[in-house]
C-alpha cells in the first residue's frame, strides 16, 4: 500500500469515526431529554390523579361546610368549588353522592337562584355521563332499566300535587337539560329505547299542572 493510500484510508477512518461520535452524543442527549420529559409526565400525571375529586373526598367536603355562615364571596367560592368537584368525578362517583344524599344535602342549602345556577353548572356534565353509559350499556341491560323506570312512573302517574314554583323551576331545570343531552348526546339506538320513557316523563308532568 502507497503512503498515500494510508494517509487517505486513515483521514476516511477518522472522519467515521468523528460522525459516530457525533452522533453518539446526539442520541444521548436525546435520550437525557426524553427521560426528563417521561419524567415530568410522571409527575404531572401523579399530581393529576392524586387531585382527582372522589365520591369520598366531595361528601368530606361537603360536611366540611357550613353554608349557613357563609355570605358573599365566600359562599360564592364554596358553590363553585363543589361544582368543579361534582364535574370532575366519575359517573359511578356520582351515582354513589346522591345515593347518599350528599348532592341532595349540599342542594337544599342554597338559595333558590344558586340553585338555578347549581343545576345550570352540574346538570350538563351528569346528563353527559348518563348518556354515555347508555350508548355504552349491553342493549338487553339497558331495556331492563328502562322497562323498570318505565313501570314505576306509570305506577306514580297523576299523583302528587302540583309543584311550588321553586319545585317546578327545579324540575324545568332537569326537563330542559335532560332533553337537550337526550338529543345530543344519546346514539340512536338509546334514543329508542329511551322514547317511551320520555314521553312517560311528559304525560306525568301535564297530569301534575
Amino acid at each position: 500500500m502507497s503512503p498515500g493510500r494510508g494517509t487517505t484510508a486513515g483521514l476516511f477512518s477518522a472522519t467515521i469515526c468523528v460522525k459516530v461520535l457525533a452522533t453518539m452524543k446526539i442520541w444521548i442527549r436525546t435520550g437525557a431529554l426524553l427521560a426528563a420529559l417521561w419524567a415530568v409526565a410522571a409527575i404531572v400525571i401523579y399530581f393529576a390523579k392524586s387531585s382527582q375529586p372522589t365520591a369520598a373526598s366531595v361528601t368530606a367536603y361537603v360536611h366540611s361546610l357550613n353554608m349557613d355562615a357563609l355570605q358573599g364571596s365566600d359562599r360564592a367560592r364554596a358553590i363553585e368549588r363543589m361544582e368543579n368537584m361534582v364535574n370532575r368525578i366519575s359517573f359511578d362517583d356520582r351515582q354513589a353522592l346522591d345515593r347518599g344524599r350528599v348532592n341532595r344535602e349540599f342542594f337544599d342549602k342554597l338559595t333558590p337562584d344558586e340553585q338555578g345556577a347549581y343545576l345550570d353548572a352540574t346538570l350538563p356534565t351528569g346528563f353527559q355521563q348518563l348518556m354515555d353509559a347508555f350508548n355504552k350499556m349491553d342493549p338487553v341491560k339497558r331495556k331492563l332499566i328502562v322497562s323498570k323506570a318505565l313501570e314505576q312512573m306509570k305506577e306514580n302517574e297523576g299523583n302528587g300535587p302540583p309543584p311550588g314554583a321553586v319545585q317546578s323551576n327545579i324540575e324545568q331545570h332537569v326537563i330542559d337539560q335532560g332533553l337537550k343531552s337526550f338529543y345530543r348526546d344519546a346514539n340512536a339506538d338509546v334514543k329508542l329505547d329511551l322514547a317511551p320513557l320520555v314521553e312517560q316523563m311528559q304525560l306525568n308532568l301535564e297530569q301534575r299542572q
